[in-house]
């Protein structure tokens, strides 16, 4: 045994004291027991005395003499040349899972490093790459060429819309954030692409308007999405732009219009233009000295002529002419005049040099020049007040000459002196505008209101789509895209609840294992077992991913670059046994709303890059048209066979109307906004049948009875003074899931229907429009019952009479019936009112012709 020792142990000098050290060693033994049901681990014998000693492997040493099963020695390279790894997440994972050994006897130019295969093999990394897609990274395979290299799977990474989509290279680029002054490193070629790092300084490319980071033909869309504030990088949404971006701002670029269809293109130069985090910052602008305020920058933009191409700068302003210009320099441009915009003008404001001041500035050559062709007398050092007009009068003096502008070629000479001239500002059709506004024709105005949820989006674009009003091609790609955004947020709920299912029967055979006592909780069933729930590691990392994304609120800005990449998962999925068996069990998961399984059943169809909505998807879809906005449409009813006519009069086939929809939340704190509507001619309120049982959260976070906030909601805008005198038409929506909802959950689980009993004397709902019979349904009778309480709320409120129709959303035939039926009510009261009307002029002439 000191023989084997010596030639395990380094290589010393021994000395005689050592061969009488006696050292204990315990020794495996022969096993007889039980039979043993797992695996038991081999080991590989070792032939010792083909075991090369210390001193062996310093005097020569060949890899081939080494009979261990381990991975060769790996020569250390010198840290100057090595390059770095490409992914710095396999180098940190890699010094995770394996380990270096070092032989004692070997030197230090040489270790042998074990990895474990296993922890590199384990799921999918979550990366930090670009915007919602995927990579293959091929790692070194093993060559019998070069020893030391591991063979590593492929590896498809998954990356977060939140992480920077910035790889590595072998050099590295600095660049700064002017915006925010924070430096964005950048490891790459010089004019390479910030995300595949390839191409040059040639390559065409986008650029972020925040970040200055330049993204290449394929990685515009993965990095940007679906760019809802312009062109930024997914991590710069919500950011200042940096200020040398400014002039670009709003202008489409070459590639981007090769890259999106036209009308994409304009509507991500609107989202850039119009959006709040990409607007100039009003401290930032100087005027005469002062920084502007936020007021005054929003006057300054939205006069008849604003400063072209404004930006952060000193600048000063002649507030009587309308002269503008840079600090120090001339006139560039005519304004408006008379703008609350900065300080009073400062004298030396152009760094003029003549001694001739008009309105309190001294002015430049070139104005000396053209004052002088216009006749102006500038002889002696005069001082003048100039309008906008072009009119001028010399100080302390009531003789107004001029206008200075109507002077023979004076336009032409400002031109080559580049001076500013006043704008044309008149009507090139000259066109009065007071007189188109008389010609406009008033149209009678209907405005579609309801709580969330309750159908008044459905039946709004439902009238669109009936009334030949259809959605323009901007407003179809963007209904598009919100589609497949919601199609990914149903598949995330469905994998979600996968996940919670395989986990409910991995808790039951754990809690069967501890009751059988065959083996402690967390056995092999969990570790290694599989369900009817378990899915494969590579839709396992994609389920992890797109829930992640849906947790996050990220999921709208991955689009259009999701689609793209990730509709081959989509596939996939579908045809995947544990996605269908969590399918069949949709109805256990309450965050699935109710109209996903209409997406869900094409989803595969919907994932397409060529898919193209219907109008059927367009009417099923959810939040199509903006949540917290006002949508407006023209419409004329179409003629139909036997109309029948109300009192005498047959409708107009050509009378057009307009048909206003309004979120509650646009609203404002107690319906303060409805002062906008006093033209309003007639108002349609929408109730959901099926909110008795539903529950939301109101403005203050309290959770509310959702019917109970319709009724405050109703109550709130019939007591408004705006529609004092207006009628209403209460569109009792969702009959259909009503007839299914109403035999399960009853109606009295809304405390304002407690006394909602069928069974009793069919005289109870006598105030509606039918009597209860031996042959009404349940969701007939309880209609019927919501109408009547509406009914007996708004005379309570008005003392008036509500109108009451039923709708379903989805229906066309529904919805113009109710329309159709708003247009008769709008006949009654215009009928009665010239009735009224002609009552009291008899009324007059009776009491004049007395007296």
């Amino acid at each position: 045994m000191a023989t084997l020792l010596r030639k395990i142990l380094p290589f010393e000098k021994s000395s005689p004291v050592d061969d009488d050290i006696s050292i204990e060693y315990s020794f495996a033994i022969e096993y007889h027991g039980p039979p043993i049901t797992s695996d038991i681990p081999k080991l590989v014998p070792l032939d010792v005395d083909r075991l090369p000693t210390a001193a062996e492997v310093s005097s020569s040493f060949s890899l081939n003499d080494i009979p261990l099963p381990v991975i060769q020695p790996i020569v250390k390279i010198n840290p100057v040349n090595q390059k770095p790894p490409r992914d710095k997440r396999f180098a940190s994972k890699s010094g995770s899972a394996g380990k270096s050994i070092v032989h004692p006897g070997l030197s230090n130019e040489l270790s042998v490093t074990v990895h474990s295969l296993d922890s590199l093999s384990k799921g999918i990394d979550d990366g930090h790459g670009g915007v919602g897609n995927y990579e293959i990274q091929e790692i070194s395979d093993v060559n019998n060429e070069t020893p030391g290299h591991v063979r590593r799977p492929s590896v498809v990474t998954f990356r977060e819309p939140e992480s920077c989509d910035v790889e590595e290279s072998d050099y590295t680029e600095t660049e700064s954030i002017i915006g925010d002054e924070q430096p964005v490193a950048r490891n790459g070629k010089k004019g390479s692409c910030y995300r595949c790092l390839k191409g040059n300084r040639f390559t065409e490319k986008e650029i972020c308007i925040v970040c200055n980071a330049k993204y290449c033909y394929k990685c515009v869309l993965r990095t940007m999405g679906s760019m809802p504030e312009g062109r930024k990088c997914i991590t710069c949404i919500g950011k200042k732009i940096h200020e040398s971006r400014r002039e670009s701002l709003g202008k489409r670029s070459r590639l981007l219009k090769q890259l999106i269809g036209e009308l994409e293109v304009q509507r991500v130069m609107r989202s850039e233009k119009a959006c709040e985090a990409n607007q100039l910052p009003p401290q930032q602008v100087f005027v005469n000295g002062e920084p502007l305020t936020q007021d005054e920058l929003q006057v300054l933009q939205t006069c008849q002529n604003p400063p072209l191409k404004l930006k952060p700068g000193f600048y000063w302003y002649d507030k009587l002419s309308g002269f503008w210009g840079k600090e120090g320099h001339g006139p560039c441009q005519i304004i408006t005049a008379q703008l609350n915009a900065g300080a009073h003008i400062k004298r030396d404001a152009s760094n003029g040099n003549t001694r001739i001041i008009v309105n309190n500035r001294v002015i430049t050559k070139k104005e000396l020049w053209m004052l002088q062709l216009a006749g102006v007398h500038c002889e002696g050092n005069p001082s003048y007040w100039l309008s906008a007009d072009g009119s001028y009068q010399e100080e302390g003096q009531n003789n107004i000459k001029g206008p200075i502008w109507n002077k023979m070629g004076i336009k032409l000479f400002c031109a080559l002196l580049s001076l500013p001239v006043p704008p044309n500002t008149v009507n090139p059709a000259g066109e009065d505008a007071s007189q188109i506004g008389r010609e406009k024709q008033v149209l009678p105005k209907i405005l579609l209101v309801g709580y969330p949820k309750s159908g008044s989006r459905t039946i709004y674009k439902q009238a669109k789509i009936l009334y030949n009003n259809s959605f323009s091609e901007n407003e179809r790609q963007s209904i598009k895209s919100m589609i497949q955004s919601n199609l990914y947020g149903y598949l995330a709920i469905l994998l979600q609840g996968r996940e919670q299912f395989e986990e409910e029967i991995f808790q039951e055979d754990r809690k069967r294992h501890i009751a059988e006592g065959s083996g402690s909780p967390g056995g092999a069933s969990q570790i290694d077992g599989k369900t009817k729930y378990s899915i494969s590691p590579r839709l396992k990392a994609f389920s992890d991913w797109l829930v992640q994304v849906m947790v996050s609120g990220n999921l709208e800005v991955i689009f259009p670059a999701a689609t793209r990449d990730y509709a081959p998962f989509i596939g996939e999925l579908w045809n995947d046994a544990a996605f269908q068996a969590t399918y069949n069990r949709r109805h256990k998961l309450e965050m699935l709303p109710r109209i996903a399984t209409y997406f869900l059943e094409r989803a595969v169809e919907i994932s397409r890059t060529d898919y193209e909505p219907s109008d059927m998807d367009i009417l099923y879809a959810e939040g199509i048209s903006s949540s917290n906005g006002l949508s407006c449409m023209e419409f004329s009813f179409p003629p139909i066979e036997r109309e029948i006519a109300i009192d005498g009069y047959q409708h107009d086939p050509s009378a057009r109307y307009q048909l206003i929809r309004l979120h509650h939340s646009s609203l404002g704190e107690k319906c303060k906004w409805l002062e906008m509507f006093e033209d309003v001619d007639f108002v349609l309120f929408s109730v959901s049948l099926t909110d008795y049982d539903e529950f939301s959260l109101d403005s203050n976070g309290v959770l509310t009875n959702k019917m109970l906030a319709s009724k405050q909601l109703f109550e709130s805008i019939v007591t408004h003074p705006t529609f004092e005198k207006k009628n209403f038409l209460l569109l009792l929506n969702k009959d259909d899931l009503l007839e299914e909802k109403i035999e399960h959950v009853p109606l009295t689980r809304c405390e304002w229907f407690h006394d909602f009993n069928p069974v009793i004397g069919h005289n109870q709902y006598n105030n509606c429009s039918s009597s209860i019979n031996n042959h009404t349904t349940l969701s007939q009778s309880a209609f019927q019952y919501i109408a009547t309480k509406f009914k007996r709320l708004f005379n309570s409120l008005t003392d008036r009479k509500l109108y009451v129709s039923m709708v379903t959303g989805l229906e066309p035939d529904s919805v113009d019936e109710a329309l159709r039926y708003s247009r008769h009510i709008l006949k009654w009261n215009e009928t009665e009112n010239s009735l009224v009307n002609t009552e009291m002029s008899s009324t007059d002439i009776e009491a004049s012709s007395t007296s």
